[in-house]
């Protein structure tokens, strides 16, 4: 049965300095992240950023994966979701899904994708997921 979490989220970004020279030249970076998520959702995240932008304006792309600890609607247990993003001159493209089985606790077998939106700087969240019904 398909479920929704909804709430708010604060992130941090810290860049990380580029393990070369040629990760410099190619505009390549790479941040950790670490997220506070408030609702239906209530955790903490860490995770890893890779980012690359173009010699257009407005034009990049990123992927990131990130460890989530704490209580989904009650459920505790940790999960990762993966990121993958594009941004075509401004228009972005955003899918951030649950790694399978990477549930752990409550949230063993936890499948689903969440979606960000940003509204006057403040992030939200909408959760679509699954978990396996208990015995």
């Amino acid at each position: 049965m398909a479920m929704h979490a909804s709430g708010t989220f604060e992130v941090k970004v810290n860049v990380q300095k580029a393990d070369n020279k040629v990760a410099e030249s190619v505009n390549l970076g790479r941040m950790s992240i670490e997220k506070q998520f408030h609702g239906e959702l209530e955790a903490t995240s860490a995770g890893e950023m890779l980012s690359v932008g173009t010699e257009v304006k407005g034009s990049a792309g990123y992927v990131a994966i990130e460890r989530v600890n704490g209580t989904l609607h009650g459920h505790a247990g940790t999960f990762a979701l993966q990121h993958s993003g594009t941004m075509t001159r401004g228009e972005p493209q955003l899918s951030v899904m649950v790694v399978p089985d990477s549930g752990t606790g409550e949230l063993v077998g936890l499948a689903g994708e969440l979606t960000i939106k940003i509204i006057e700087g403040k992030h939200f969240y909408e959760f679509e997921y699954s978990l396996p019904e208990s015995p």
